[in-house]
């Protein structure tokens, strides 16, 4: 194994954890509470679990990460699960329940940073500071890279799906907020959002959209 193929190896080992963690809390959460605003489909359906196995899409879980840290060299990583099935005809005012299941993806991916970012700096610097080098080398070095890949993971998953096209949260969430006539014809855009996200990506507008966040986050987090 040349170094470049180890370097890869190393990467999507590192990564391969949060990405499960990050892609399964997030979609549970949406889950969970649209079951708490009265919709029981994601609970029937068995997805209600943090088993990663009921939510892992072989293209968006496993092979879009691995390309992405192949063709970027490890710079930029996303990932994606399957979509917990959600029926706003259960929730009592549904484009209210639809908005606010829908933020509840982005804003536990948040807490997750939160959490990442506090174990990095609280727990596991000091101790690399403490313990002898070699610890540090082979255990904490390791806990160090995973947890700053968590910090990123979460932050570019909560802001990349915050973009405000459906059917990404963002676009949820604004069609909760608009006015009924508004939400409506902006609604009908829906089948189009991933070609519509597509062409964003592509063309770099997405850029323009996404990156002030994760930069906002990152240099919350002391990581930017």
């Amino acid at each position: 194994m040349d170094a470049s193929t180890a370097d890869i190896a190393r990467r999507l080992i590192i990564s391969a954890l949060p990405i499960l963690i990050a892609i399964t809390f997030h979609e549970v959460s949406h889950g969970f509470v649209a079951y708490k605003l009265g919709d029981p489909t994601a609970k029937m359906l068995g997805r209600l679990t943090l088993n990663p196995i009921a939510h892992i899409d072989i293209f968006g879980t496993i092979l879009l990460p691995v390309m992405l840290i192949v063709l970027t060299d490890g710079k930029f990583v996303f990932g994606y699960a399957k979509p917990v099935p959600i029926n706003a005809m259960n929730f009592r005012n549904p484009r209210k329940g639809m908005a606010i299941s829908a933020a509840a993806g982005p804003a536990t991916n948040i807490i997750l940073a939160v959490v990442s970012a506090v174990i990095l700096k609280f727990v596991l610097t000091p101790l690399a500071i403490v313990f002898p080098e070699s610890v540090s080398e082979t255990v904490l070095r390791p806990l160090l890279l995973i947890f700053s890949s968590s910090v990123v993971i979460n932050v570019v998953l909560a802001s990349f799906n915050m973009i405000p096209i459906p059917p990404l949260d963002g676009g949820r969430v604004l069609t909760g907020l608009l006015p009924s006539r508004q939400a409506i014809s902006f609604s009908r855009i829906e089948p189009f959002g991933f070609i519509i996200v597509l062409l964003l990506i592509y063309s770099g507008i997405a850029n323009y959209i996404i990156m002030p966040f994760i930069a906002f986050f990152l240099k919350l987090f002391g990581m930017y």
